[in-house]
């Protein structure tokens, strides 16, 4: 059972539906297509998924930037999920080492991410510490709707 790590395709769309909603992000076919199509505008962004068995089991949306603190471009990580079914079986690690191998061929200096504060995310910020990543900040959010 061999995983791959590729580029998201539009036949993907449906199977990211269910993943995002495991991230706590529900969404339908017809928003996610929507997104992608904006999204794929812009060579800033990178999408991928982890496929086995010719099933999506992973997903990582990714983006390039500046920032005002230090000199240099920047990723950051803006989603990343694998299915609950395929958990603790590498995926996740094979998944963010090709998000990291991405980064370093952007010219980047870092990867950043958030994860939230949410009891069920505890076993995220213990795989990202186990990936060598710090917790450095705490996130925040303000919606205009």
């Amino acid at each position: 059972m061999t995983i791959e790590v590729r580029e998201v395709l539009p036949t993907d769309y449906i199977d990211l539906v269910e993943l995002l909603s495991e991230l706590g992000y529900p969404t339908t076919l017809v928003d996610l297509t929507e997104r992608f199509k904006t999204i794929q505008k812009h060579e800033d962004y990178q999408s991928l998924v982890a496929v086995k068995d010719n099933e999506i089991i992973g997903f990582a949306g990714l983006c390039k930037a500046f920032t005002f603190e230090f000199s240099g471009l920047y990723v950051r990580l803006l989603a990343f999920v694998v299915s609950s079914k395929q958990r603790k079986q590498g995926v996740g690690k094979k998944l963010l080492k090709a998000c990291e191998e991405w980064a370093l061929q952007q010219g980047a200096i870092a990867i950043t991410l958030n994860s939230g504060n949410r009891e069920e995310r505890q076993t995220a910020h213990l795989f990202y510490k186990s990936n060598g990543y710090e917790g450095k900040s705490t996130g925040f959010v303000k919606k205009f709707n």
